[in-house]
Order: structure tokens, then C-alpha cells, then sequence
């Protein structure tokens, strides 16, 4: 298996969307985390900005190889906050040199910002037509999922992405008159649901997929984290909603927060000034900002809407609120430590290997690693909850947590365990 697995590391590439392809996962970003151009390749070739091609019958890899490398590799103890291990890996920015190609070279002089916040991509191609208006992709999964998807005139292929795990889709590539272009099916690994709507909308991830102390799993495509929404392009937008997403959830603290980024998107904003312990602690102020927030997403999924919950770079309070809702599922405390840290993988700025605070004046270019499990965050909120439970499970913590200080109603908690627990 482990064999199979890095096999499949090594021929699978990134991207999504019907537009072009972006530019390779191993080019260096600039500060802002807006990837370089790619140079333009030749026009003879029809595939040329294509993502790697998908093949009928095939099985690909959905999550990004580098954080599905980080996920496999990487086992965390419970109650042990002490160490990290992701910055070993290829994330946001890890202080390391690389060369022109993004390779490790402790002699280079390139720091490179690589970004594994993009789900995997594939192109699903067919040979170029004299009439290419009209073109629309069908794709489906197995999970009730299906979108239909315009394919630009003058293309002969589709890229395809934000693809979930372990599931087995569809494809039908159709005319303007309806006959069939071509059409097949594939099946997809992976531990991660990634999504990525557009470069303005970073560090987006499903909740779901995650195994349970008592074995089972959490739902896809109803539990949503990521950094802010309201740049997300028109065309991202549709794409959220395709993946179920139905309901914002804005944890940032803001008087410009007025209504959802998506029309149509049922939408809450409590406004919390920061993460970490002080935001569940304020849940007994006037905001009760956790009772909030855990009844709009219950309420939500109740209804079928997924949520997409988020702060400015959806680092602290969206991983404070992560760490909860993923605790009272049964997921086991060192995987969650695993979850948060995902968020390393996002660009500059984003990613939990920087911080916001001021540097040292003196050595403006260091960077300072304060968002990883054994810093600032999560390493004060972990131990809260644990703090709270009365039987040694994580999960116990976080529900007496919710009943006793949140003032959460037991039918919200059973509510919310038996819609987003799957056997």
C-alpha cells in the first residue's frame, strides 16, 4: 500500500475550474501569495495549460500530494503539544532554501513559497473539434453530488478538481446539439477534501473524511474551514455552492460584515475579536459567541446546508472552532492537531507557519513560527477542553464544555453527532 502510495505521488500534479491552468505547484509565490506567471507555452499544442490528463477507468489522487504526504507520514500523540513536525515539509513558507525548480539545495538562494492549499487537478480531454461553442461537462459523484460545468469555445479539454476522496465519479462531455464528445468514470484517494474557488478565496478544506475513536466517519461537504470569502470570483461562487456550501459563517470582528459573499448564502456574523481560549471564554459574555456559532451550524445542517465557516485567513478562530466541532464528533485529539496544522500548506500570509506580530527590527526577513500546535492556539485550547472532561475522551470534554459554559442544548449536540456521523 505504501508502495502503491508513493508511486502515486510521483506522477500526480495540481489545479481547477473550467479556466486554464495555473502555474506548477513548485513555483515560487511573492509575499501577497499571488503565484508568478507561467510562461506561455506553444499554441500548437491544444493541452498545453492543461492540467495532467484523466483517463476513463483511472484512480487519482484528490488531495494535494504534499499535504497528503504531511497526513500519512505524520502521527500525534494526544495530550502532547510539546513538538511539530509539519515544518519538515513543504508548506506556506518553512525559512528554507530551494532552488529555481523548488528542490531542496541548502546552498540556494531562492525561498520559495509553495503553495498546497489546491486540491489536485485533471483534465478530462478529447480531440479538437471544428465547432468548440457549447461544450458542457457533466460530472457526478457517487455522494449526490453533480454539476454542470461550460467548457470555454475553443478548448478541447476541461480541468477538473476539488475532488473528494475515496469516491467514485462520472464524466459526460456533451455538444451544443447533445451528442456525446466522450465520457467515462474515475475513482479518487486521498485523506483530505481540499477546495480552492479561486486565488482570492485561500486555505479551504472539508471537515469531513476524519475517522472517529469509535469508528465511524465524519460527513463530506457539510463542515467547511477556510480564510475569508468576500473576493471569491462569480464563477467561485457557483463552484461553493456545487460543493454544497449554503450558509457563511464570518468569525472575524468587523463592522463592514453585512451579508454573505455568495448571493443566496444564509449567513452569521458574531463577531469575535480573536481565537484561541479567550474566544471560548467570552462565550459567557453578552456575544455567547460559541452558542452562536454552534446553532447556526446545526441549524444549517439540519437543512442540508453546508457551511463554510471562517476568519480573516481562517488560522485561530477558525481553527479554535474547528478543534471544537471536530472534538465533539470523536475525533481523536492528535489527529485535530494534525488538522490544524493543514493550514501550513496555504500561501504566505496565510499559512500558520507566520505570524502577525511585529518581527525583530533588527532582522526584518525572520519569520516567526507561532501558529503550529505547540504555539499560541492550539496548544491553549486543546487543554482547555480536555480540562472539561470527566470520563478521559476529548470528545466528553468538549460536550460538558458546551453544556456547562456555552449553554448548548443536549438535542443540538445529539442533533449535530447523528447528522454529520456516518458508519
Amino acid at each position: 500500500m505504501v508502495k502503491k502510495f508513493l508511486s502515486l505521488l510521483l506522477i500526480v500534479p495540481l489545479v481547477f475550474a473550467c479556466g486554464p491552468k495555473d502555474e506548477p505547484e513548485n513555483k515560487p509565490d511573492d509575499n501577497n501569495g499571488n503565484e508568478e506567471q507561467v510562461e506561455e507555452q506553444p499554441v500548437d499544442d491544444p493541452y498545453a495549460k492543461a492540467a495532467p490528463e484523466l483517463k476513463n477507468g483511472s484512480t487519482v489522487l484528490a488531495t494535494n500530494p504534499n499535504v497528503e504526504k504531511f497526513l500519512t507520514e505524520v502521527t500525534y500523540p494526544d495530550k502532547d503539544w510539546t513538538y511539530t513536525r509539519v515544518l519538515d515539509y513543504y508548506g506556506g513558507y518553512n525559512n528554507k532554501t530551494y532552488d529555481e525548480n523548488g528542490n531542496p539545495d541548502p546552498n540556494g538562494s531562492v525561498l520559495t513559497r509553495l503553495v498546497s492549499d489546491r486540491p489536485s487537478s485533471y483534465s478530462i480531454r478529447w480531440k479538437p473539434l471544428e465547432n468548440s461553442s457549447g461544450i458542457t461537462l457533466h460530472l457526478a459523484d457517487n455522494r449526490g453530488y453533480s454539476q454542470d460545468i461550460a467548457v470555454t469555445t475553443g478548448r478541447s479539454y476541461i480541468d477538473v478538481t476539488n475532488l473528494v476522496p475515496d469516491t467514485h465519479y462520472t464524466y459526460k462531455v456533451t455538444a451544443e446539439d447533445g451528442s456525446t464528445i466522450t465520457e467515462g468514470s474515475f475513482d479518487t484517494t486521498g485523506h483530505l477534501h481540499q477546495v480552492f474557488f479561486n486565488s482570492d478565496c485561500r486555505n479551504g478544506r472539508d471537515l469531513g473524511g476524519w475517522k472517529t475513536l469509535d469508528g465511524k466517519t465524519v460527513k463530506y461537504r457539510l463542515l467547511y474551514r477556510g480564510g475569508r470569502m468576500e473576493k471569491i470570483s462569480k464563477s467561485g461562487g457557483v463552484d461553493a455552492k456545487a460543493q454544497g456550501i449554503l450558509a457563511e459563517l464570518d468569525l472575524r470582528n468587523s463592522d463592514k460584515l453585512a451579508k454573505a459573499a455568495v448571493n443566496g448564502l444564509d449567513f452569521l456574523a458574531p463577531g469575535i475579536e480573536q481565537g484561541g481560549k479567550y474566544m471560548l471564554q467570552e462565550s459567557n459574555a453578552d456575544g455567547n459567541y460559541t452558542k452562536q456559532c454552534f446553532e447556526f451550524i446545526v441549524n444549517s445542517i439540519r437543512e442540508n446546508k453546508g457551511v463554510y465557516f471562517h476568519c480573516s485567513l481562517g488560522r485561530d478562530r477558525t481553527g479554535t472552532l474547528a478543534c471544537l466541532l471536530l472534538g465533539l464528533l470523536g475525533v481523536r485529539e492528535g489527529d485535530i492537531s494534525k488538522e490544524y496544522e493543514v493550514t501550513y500548506f496555504a500561501p504566505m500570509g496565510y499559512s500558520v507557519s507566520s505570524s502577525e506580530l511585529p518581527q525583530d527590527p533588527d532582522n526584518p526577513d525572520v519569520i516567526i513560527f507561532k501558529n503550529t500546535r505547540d504555539k499560541w492556539v492550539y496548544s491553549e485550547v486543546a487543554p482547555y477542553f480536555w480540562g472539561f472532561s470527566t470520563d478521559g475522551t476529548f470528545a466528553n470534554g468538549v460536550e460538558n464544555y458546551l453544556l456547562t459554559v456555552a449553554g448548548v442544548s443536549k438535542k443540538d449536540i445529539d442533533d449535530f453527532r447523528s447528522i454529520m456521523l456516518v458508519d
